[in-house]
């Protein structure tokens, strides 16, 4: 039977603490050290037994779990599903066969800012937002002028433009300032595949993060769970390494919000059509392939409410020089020379309570971004302040409709906790 960790290692990841910083309650700080997501590149290096890359592997605890060396390891990255979300349906018929076997169940901190965009760039370069400089879903670029958005690569005001990045000059392959995980692998005689599904397997952000991988696109989880098995089969003598992604969970959880039926509905039938999976792969198991399962972050449930739609804070936004970028939960703001005052007193007036004004120099030197070196651009990118709201707390700035539900990129424990599941098979 799989072992859980979690009742041995969750108290450490909640004690957890940056010198000289309070975030207040409800707060996990990332565990940039050895127990967060920055610390997988290098664990799947030592599990293909090739040399590391990017910053440290997990700590002993982890890598001890599941042994190893192993000649194939495959990780499906489930988008949003959060440490508490997983350990609430754990039990259920499907978990309990995925669970079945050799292994462990986890916990580990995202990065901050918890989101997709961050999180990914960490898992395909090793290393935190800090050193990267993709702080966030939407960031201000200095040198093109525009807030981006760092999925879609577009400006931010142009969400339908998907790429359109490029006619400024942008080019995903040397926008990150640190080398990504594919190319070292390759080095080390592992294949290396990118398994996405096919509407993305081509966007900017895949371009950017996964230049060196074989693409192997898929229109549904069947589709992706006979390439993988295909692929399996073709590498049976050479080592590699698998890279699956599955953002439906994430999708209807901004929608809908987390807990709503919908999302319940779709994380079952996953559940189902992923032990089908683990069966087949089971049957022509020869102890030699790891398959982790982990997550960018979890899922806050943010009920639209107009109090925190910017529009109807004209005052605020005037002492802006700009919108907020980043993300909702943890939002950045660029102050007009004079207004830091008036800011201040505005926000703890008429949210009394949910934001606290941090400086992003002192959040930066604090290593809430990430331990090390820091990227240049990223002290250009944090902007003045950086608003840490409590609760489900959260700002909409978007000259359009707000149309979601669920939301993340902050410090609580439901946005920065996931699990990792690891299955020796």
């Amino acid at each position: 039977m799989t072992r859980s960790l979690v009742t041995q290692l969750l108290p450490g990841l909640k004690a957890h603490r940056l010198s000289g910083l309070d975030l207040g309650t409800d707060v996990v700080y990332p565990a940039y050290a050895g127990a967060s997501l920055v610390n997988l590149p290098a664990s799947l290096c030592h599990w293909l037994g090739v040399p590391p890359f990017g910053a440290a592997p997990l700590a002993e605890p982890w890598l001890r779990a599941v042994g190893g060396p192993f000649r194939h390891v495959l990780l499906l990255l489930v988008d949003g599903l959060g440490l508490d979300f997983f350990l609430q349906r754990a039990a259920q018929d499907s978990w309990a066969e995925i669970l079945d076997g050799p292994g462990m169940v986890a916990p580990l901190t995202s990065v901050v800012p918890s989101t997709t965009s961050a999180a990914l760039t960490t898992l395909w370069t090793g290393q935190p937002p800090a050193a990267h400089g993709v702080v966030g879903y939407e960031v201000w670029l200095k040198e093109y002028g525009m807030i981006a958005n760092l999925i879609t690569h577009a400006a931010a005001s142009s969400p339908g433009d998907v790429g359109g990045l490029r006619r400024t000059g942008f080019d995903p392959l040397t926008f990150l300032p640190v080398p990504t995980l594919a190319p070292h692998l390759v080095q080390h005689d592992v294949r290396c595949v990118a398994c996405q599904h096919h509407s993305i397997a081509h966007s900017g952000l895949s371009t950017m993060l996964q230049n060196g991988c074989e693409l192997l696109p898929f229109r549904n989880l069947s589709d992706l769970w006979v390439n993988v098995l295909q692929h399996l089969a073709e590498s049976a003598q050479q080592p590699s390494y698998t890279w699956m992604y599955w953002g439906d969970l994430d999708e209807l959880s901004h929608r809908y919000g987390p807990t709503d039926e919908r999302v319940e509905l779709e994380y079952q039938a996953f559940a189902r059509s992923l032990a089908q999976f683990v069966r087949r792969l089971r049957k022509r198991g020869r102890g030699d392939t790891l398959f982790l399962i982990t997550a960018d972050h979890g899922h806050l449930h943010t009920p639209k409410q107009a109090q925190y739609d910017l529009k109807n804070h004209p005052q605020m936004m005037d002492c802006l020089v700009m919108v907020p970028s980043s993300e909702a939960r943890l939002p950045f703001l660029f102050v007009r020379p004079g207004h830091e005052e008036r800011l201040q007193r505005y926000i703890a007036e008429t949210w009394p309570g949910q934001f606290q004004l941090r400086r992003g120099t002192d959040l930066l030197a604090a290593g809430l971004f990430g331990e090390g070196e820091i990227y240049a651009r990223v002290r250009d990118r944090i902007g003045d302040w950086v608003a840490v709201p409590a609760g489900n707390a959260y700002w909409w700035w978007a000259n359009r409709e707000n149309p979601l539900q669920g939301r993340h990129g902050g410090v609580s424990e439901i946005e920065m906790l996931t699990p990792l599941i690891g299955l020796v098979i």
